[in-house]
């Protein structure tokens, strides 16, 4: 069974900020690390399902043409359009993952510290979600917490094993710390520098 909406609800009514994701090196340094793992300087469009309170998806929208982000607490969808108010071409909205999920296709998705959330169906639906809504050249990035989580079956190690085997595509990056996973698969397969004519 995937954590209650009831749950993520409760957590920001205790604090906007209930990761610390604005205050602690920790998530900063993390959000840097995920910026530089992006193989492209920029996106015609992003789509950062998850997107708690906006600290991520303000250096995102930075990065692209357009961005779509969601979470599934009203307080958190408030807060990421609050911090996003002055960016037109960001778009929030307030879904439960994978049961409601964007028609369009995207250049980038970016799964931060989510699918462990979801339970073992859940998170295949989203992968095969994720899959679909790829453009020919899309990418997924996605970085999760390597510690178990508190009413969640899944540990990022395992998210990232189960993301490797159902989405099918080549993998670009991968990253390993004591604390978190992070990878990068696209359907394209060169790297930057086959890219760039380098290799």
């Amino acid at each position: 069974m995937s954590v209650d909406n009831a749950v993520f609800e409760q957590m920001f009514q205790g604090s906007d900020d209930p990761w610390a994701m604005h205050r602690r090196w920790y998530e900063q340094r993390k959000r840097a690390l995920l910026l530089a793992c992006l193989p492209r300087a920029h996106y015609p469009s992003i789509f950062e399902p998850g997107c708690a309170n906006g600290a991520t998806s303000a250096v995102l929208a930075a990065r692209c043409d357009r961005l779509l982000c969601c979470d599934t607490a009203e307080r958190a969808v408030a807060l990421t359009r609050q911090q996003l108010a002055d960016s037109p071409h960001v778009q929030v909205e307030q879904w439960r993952l994978p049961a409601q999920w964007p028609a369009q296709r995207f250049d980038l998705i970016v799964l931060n510290e989510l699918c462990y959330y979801l339970d073992q169906g859940e998170l295949s639906t989203l992968i095969r979600a994720c899959r679909q809504s790829l453009t020919l050249d899309g990418q997924l990035l996605a970085c999760h917490w390597r510690a178990p989580i508190e009413g969640c079956t899944l540990d990022g190690e395992a998210v990232h094993q189960k993301l490797t085997d159902e989405l099918g595509m080549a993998s670009l990056l991968q990253h390993r710390e004591k604390d978190f996973v992070l990878d990068l698969w696209s359907r394209d397969p060169l790297s930057v520098a086959e890219h760039e004519g380098l290799r």
